[in-house]
Protein backbone atom coordinates (compact mmCIF):
# COMPACT_ATOMS: atom_id res chain seq x y z
CA UNK A 1 0.00 0.00 0.00
CA UNK A 2 3.06 2.29 0.82
CA UNK A 3 4.54 1.38 -2.23
CA UNK A 4 1.79 2.57 -4.31
CA UNK A 5 1.32 5.71 -2.51
CA UNK A 6 5.33 6.07 -3.10
CA UNK A 7 5.10 5.64 -6.71
CA UNK A 8 1.95 8.02 -7.35
CA UNK A 9 3.11 10.76 -5.80
CA UNK A 10 6.81 10.39 -7.79
CA UNK A 11 4.70 10.40 -10.80
CA UNK A 12 2.30 13.46 -10.07
CA UNK A 13 5.96 14.86 -9.56
CA UNK A 14 7.77 14.08 -12.40
CA UNK A 15 3.63 15.08 -14.16
CA UNK A 16 4.37 18.64 -12.92
CA UNK A 17 7.33 18.78 -13.70
CA UNK A 18 7.45 18.44 -17.54
CA UNK A 19 4.43 20.77 -17.11
CA UNK A 20 6.53 23.42 -15.70
CA UNK A 21 9.92 23.46 -18.36
CA UNK A 22 6.66 23.18 -21.06
CA UNK A 23 5.33 26.96 -20.19
CA UNK A 24 6.58 30.03 -21.80
CA UNK A 25 8.33 32.36 -20.09
CA UNK A 26 6.84 35.15 -18.23
CA UNK A 27 8.92 37.84 -19.95
CA UNK A 28 10.81 36.99 -23.23
CA UNK A 29 14.17 38.47 -23.67
CA UNK A 30 16.12 41.39 -22.06
CA UNK A 31 13.39 43.64 -19.59
CA UNK A 32 13.68 47.22 -20.87
CA UNK A 33 15.15 49.94 -19.02
CA UNK A 34 12.67 53.35 -18.85
CA UNK A 35 15.19 55.26 -20.42
CA UNK A 36 15.72 53.12 -23.27
CA UNK A 37 11.91 53.16 -23.77
CA UNK A 38 11.89 56.46 -23.79
CA UNK A 39 14.26 57.20 -26.16
CA UNK A 40 12.61 54.34 -28.52
CA UNK A 41 9.61 56.34 -28.33
CA UNK A 42 11.68 59.54 -29.38
CA UNK A 43 13.18 57.96 -32.45
CA UNK A 44 9.31 57.07 -33.49
CA UNK A 45 8.25 60.95 -33.70
CA UNK A 46 8.96 62.16 -36.67
CA UNK A 47 11.32 65.61 -37.10
CA UNK A 48 8.88 69.07 -37.25
CA UNK A 49 8.86 69.91 -40.98
CA UNK A 50 10.37 73.35 -41.07
CA UNK A 51 8.16 76.51 -41.69
CA UNK A 52 7.87 77.56 -45.70
CA UNK A 53 9.41 80.92 -44.80
CA UNK A 54 9.51 83.95 -47.46
CA UNK A 55 13.61 84.36 -48.45
CA UNK A 56 13.01 88.04 -46.88
CA UNK A 57 11.60 86.53 -43.39
CA UNK A 58 13.82 88.25 -40.54
CA UNK A 59 14.31 86.62 -37.03
CA UNK A 60 12.52 88.46 -34.33
CA UNK A 61 12.38 87.54 -30.48
CA UNK A 62 10.45 84.84 -29.27
CA UNK A 63 11.34 83.29 -32.16
CA UNK A 64 12.38 79.18 -31.89
CA UNK A 65 15.03 78.15 -34.10
CA UNK A 66 16.53 74.82 -34.40
CA UNK A 67 20.85 75.43 -35.06
CA UNK A 68 22.12 72.04 -36.24
CA UNK A 69 26.11 72.01 -36.79
CA UNK A 70 27.01 69.10 -39.43
CA UNK A 71 28.97 66.08 -37.94
CA UNK A 72 28.74 68.31 -34.23
CA UNK A 73 25.92 67.12 -32.55
CA UNK A 74 27.16 68.88 -29.78
CA UNK A 75 26.30 72.15 -31.00
CA UNK A 76 22.42 70.79 -31.82
CA UNK A 77 19.78 72.95 -29.89
CA UNK A 78 16.54 74.48 -29.99
CA UNK A 79 16.74 77.70 -28.40
CA UNK A 80 14.29 80.66 -28.31
CA UNK A 81 15.45 84.26 -29.44
CA UNK A 82 15.82 86.15 -26.21
CA UNK A 83 14.09 89.61 -26.12
CA UNK A 84 17.27 91.18 -26.33
CA UNK A 85 17.56 89.24 -29.67
CA UNK A 86 20.51 87.15 -28.89
CA UNK A 87 20.47 83.33 -28.00
CA UNK A 88 23.24 80.88 -26.56
CA UNK A 89 24.23 77.29 -27.65
CA UNK A 90 26.88 75.52 -25.95
CA UNK A 91 30.05 77.15 -26.06
CA UNK A 92 28.89 80.25 -27.41
CA UNK A 93 27.16 82.35 -25.58
CA UNK A 94 24.84 86.13 -26.69
CA UNK A 95 24.56 85.42 -30.35
CA UNK A 96 22.69 88.45 -31.79
CA UNK A 97 20.55 87.03 -34.94
CA UNK A 98 17.56 89.82 -34.85
CA UNK A 99 17.02 91.31 -37.73
CA UNK A 100 18.54 88.71 -40.01
CA UNK A 101 17.62 86.08 -42.03
CA UNK A 102 17.92 82.36 -41.69
CA UNK A 103 20.64 82.55 -43.60
CA UNK A 104 22.58 85.50 -42.57
CA UNK A 105 22.15 83.74 -38.98
CA UNK A 106 24.36 80.91 -40.51
CA UNK A 107 26.70 82.48 -41.61
CA UNK A 108 26.63 84.37 -38.42
CA UNK A 109 26.81 81.43 -36.21
CA UNK A 110 29.58 79.77 -38.89
CA UNK A 111 32.00 82.95 -37.87
CA UNK A 112 31.28 82.52 -34.09
CA UNK A 113 32.21 78.35 -34.35
CA UNK A 114 35.72 78.67 -36.61
CA UNK A 115 37.50 79.10 -33.10
CA UNK A 116 35.58 76.15 -31.88
CA UNK A 117 34.70 73.68 -35.68
CA UNK A 118 36.88 73.27 -38.74
CA UNK A 119 34.97 74.10 -41.53
CA UNK A 120 31.28 74.49 -39.77
CA UNK A 121 28.24 73.91 -41.36
CA UNK A 122 25.63 75.62 -39.98
CA UNK A 123 21.45 75.08 -40.41
CA UNK A 124 18.94 77.55 -38.57
CA UNK A 125 15.34 76.13 -39.25
CA UNK A 126 12.87 78.37 -37.83
CA UNK A 127 10.34 76.34 -35.89
CA UNK A 128 8.13 78.47 -34.65
CA UNK A 129 7.26 82.23 -35.03
CA UNK A 130 6.04 84.47 -32.20
CA UNK A 131 8.03 87.35 -33.67
CA UNK A 132 5.63 88.37 -36.21
CA UNK A 133 1.80 87.98 -35.48
CA UNK A 134 -1.21 89.37 -37.00
CA UNK A 135 -4.60 88.81 -35.16
CA UNK A 136 -8.32 88.23 -36.22
CA UNK A 137 -11.06 88.26 -33.65
CA UNK A 138 -14.99 88.48 -33.81
CA UNK A 139 -16.94 86.40 -36.48
CA UNK A 140 -14.76 84.21 -38.18
CA UNK A 141 -14.71 80.34 -37.68
CA UNK A 142 -11.36 80.09 -36.03
CA UNK A 143 -10.56 83.42 -34.38
CA UNK A 144 -6.44 83.64 -33.10
CA UNK A 145 -2.98 84.60 -33.48
CA UNK A 146 -1.05 83.86 -37.24
CA UNK A 147 1.95 83.69 -37.90
CA UNK A 148 3.15 85.97 -40.72
CA UNK A 149 5.33 83.67 -42.76
CA UNK A 150 5.30 86.26 -45.32
CA UNK A 151 3.17 89.39 -46.49
CA UNK A 152 -0.35 88.64 -45.85
CA UNK A 153 -3.89 91.19 -46.80
CA UNK A 154 -7.06 91.67 -44.97
CA UNK A 155 -9.01 88.74 -47.56
CA UNK A 156 -5.85 86.17 -47.01
CA UNK A 157 -5.68 86.68 -42.95
CA UNK A 158 -9.45 85.83 -43.23
CA UNK A 159 -9.06 82.98 -45.47
CA UNK A 160 -6.52 81.89 -42.66
CA UNK A 161 -9.46 82.11 -40.33
CA UNK A 162 -11.94 79.78 -41.74
CA UNK A 163 -14.29 82.70 -43.45
CA UNK A 164 -16.10 84.56 -41.89
CA UNK A 165 -19.27 82.99 -40.24
CA UNK A 166 -23.14 83.18 -41.11
CA UNK A 167 -23.51 86.31 -38.51
CA UNK A 168 -20.86 88.17 -39.67
CA UNK A 169 -21.10 91.69 -40.58
CA UNK A 170 -19.42 91.43 -43.88
CA UNK A 171 -19.68 95.40 -44.28
CA UNK A 172 -18.61 96.78 -41.29
CA UNK A 173 -14.77 94.95 -40.39
CA UNK A 174 -12.20 96.92 -39.88
CA UNK A 175 -8.31 97.03 -38.59
CA UNK A 176 -6.47 97.84 -35.64
CA UNK A 177 -2.74 98.87 -36.03
CA UNK A 178 -0.65 98.86 -33.15
CA UNK A 179 0.70 102.25 -33.13
CA UNK A 180 -2.46 103.74 -33.05
CA UNK A 181 -6.06 103.10 -32.07
CA UNK A 182 -7.70 104.18 -35.46
CA UNK A 183 -10.16 101.98 -37.04
CA UNK A 184 -9.71 101.39 -40.69
CA UNK A 185 -13.19 100.33 -42.32
CA UNK A 186 -13.01 97.38 -44.67
CA UNK A 187 -15.86 96.55 -46.87
CA UNK A 188 -15.09 92.71 -46.94
CA UNK A 189 -18.36 92.66 -48.82
CA UNK A 190 -17.28 94.45 -51.72
CA UNK A 191 -13.81 92.89 -51.78
CA UNK A 192 -15.44 89.92 -52.79
CA UNK A 193 -17.32 91.71 -55.35
CA UNK A 194 -13.75 93.20 -56.56
CA UNK A 195 -15.01 96.67 -55.47
CA UNK A 196 -12.85 98.84 -53.40
CA UNK A 197 -9.69 96.96 -54.02
CA UNK A 198 -7.54 99.63 -51.91
CA UNK A 199 -9.78 98.53 -49.00
CA UNK A 200 -7.37 95.33 -48.88
CA UNK A 201 -4.76 96.34 -46.81
CA UNK A 202 -1.35 94.80 -46.53
CA UNK A 203 -1.58 93.90 -42.86
CA UNK A 204 1.75 94.04 -40.72
CA UNK A 205 3.18 92.69 -37.69
CA UNK A 206 0.61 93.69 -34.73
CA UNK A 207 -2.39 94.06 -36.79
CA UNK A 208 -5.63 93.19 -35.89
CA UNK A 209 -8.93 92.21 -37.92
CA UNK A 210 -12.12 92.83 -36.35
CA UNK A 211 -14.79 90.86 -37.88
CA UNK A 212 -17.86 92.10 -36.10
Amino acid sequence: MAVNVLITLVAALVIASAILDSSPPAVSGPVQSASAATNGARKAVSPRAPIPLASDYVIGPGDVLQISVWQEPEFAESVVVRPDGKISIPLVPDIPLIGLTPHEAEETLAKKLLALVKHPRVSVIVQEIHSRLVYITGEVQHPGAYPMISAINVIQLIAHAGGPTEFAKKKEVYVLHPDNREKVRVDYQKLLQGQHLEENLQLIPGDTVVVP
